[in-house]
């Protein structure tokens, strides 16, 4: 087994099985890929600062909500050291307002039911917008508030200038949709039912290697771990994990963080 990172503690046996899964990654002369998403961006603050910098050389893809954007997130993007650091420091959509259009159930911006029409003026409006603030560094992957956009409305996107959706766990199948990719997140660190702290080093990490277990025998499909993160609410502990996480796959052979360039890739090139 690899050895843990000088400053990760030793009783952390959680960690030890993260490297161990690692180490099987590498003996199969497999790569473990990961990815992080970090939901509603709005504005420069020093929690997303902070976020950037436990990152260090791991790449984010910073889900902006387009109708509240503030100019002052394209100037830190444009000026802010940290983010000068990261050139692979990447945009996706958020929805357009963040707000909730479902008439009861679960919150969701894009609910079945919902007229083509609004959907289509609130996609297309929230693509133009972050092109505007962010440039080339606005993918055009739409990330839905709440992890949530009804099937019904997918056909949509192509025309709205969006190529591609990320929403959580791991998608049901292959997009029977002309056109639409998707890639997920599968951990989310943020203990939403809870008091919406930290979820646990534990349940974290057990999420994390259960995915990579999973990829790795053929029991889920094969797309990059996702970890989601909410700066705005994130606290120590969970910044803390972030720190560790970094540090240990950053120092494993079998372990490649992806930026979100890379990540969708397939559905960037011009057409």
């Amino acid at each position: 087994m690899s050895q843990l990172p000088r400053g990760i503690p030793a009783k952390a046996t959680a960690w030890s099985d993260l490297i161990d899964e690692l180490d099987r990654w590498g003996g199969a002369e497999g790569l473990a890929t990961l990815w992080w998403r970090d939901d509603d961006a709005i504005a420069p603050s020093a929690r997303l600062d902070r976020l950037v910098a436990s990152a260090e050389h791991v790449p984010i893809a910073l889900a902006v909500i387009p109708a509240v954007a503030e100019p002052e997130l394209a100037i830190w993007f444009s000026q802010s050291s940290l983010s000068a650091r990261r050139p692979s420091l990447a945009v996706l959509q958020h929805g357009w307002r963040h707000s909730n259009r479902s008439a009861g159930g679960k919150k969701s911006e894009f609910p079945a039911g919902r007229s083509s029409q609004d959907v289509r003026l609130d996609l297309a409006g929230g693509r133009v917008r972050l092109a505007q603030l962010f440039g080339s560094r606005a993918l055009p992957i739409l990330v839905p508030p709440w992890n949530r956009f009804d099937d019904s409305h997918l056909p949509l996107l192509a025309g709205c200038g969006i190529r591609a959706i990320s929403r959580m766990y791991e998608r049901s199948g292959v997009s029977s949709t002309p056109g639409v990719t998707e890639v997920n997140v599968h951990v989310d660190l943020v203990a939403w039912g809870g008091d919406r702290g930290f979820i646990g080093e534990r349940a974290a990490l057990s999420a994390i290697v259960g995915h990579l277990r999973a990829r790795r025998l053929g029991c889920a499909r094969d797309e990059p771990t996702g970890i989601l993160t909410h700066h705005l609410v994130q606290d120590e502990a969970a910044d803390a994990f972030l720190q560790q996480l970094v540090a240990i796959t950053g120092g494993h052979p079998a372990a490649c963080w992806l930026d979100g360039f890379e990540i969708f890739a397939p559905v960037l090139v011009p057409v």
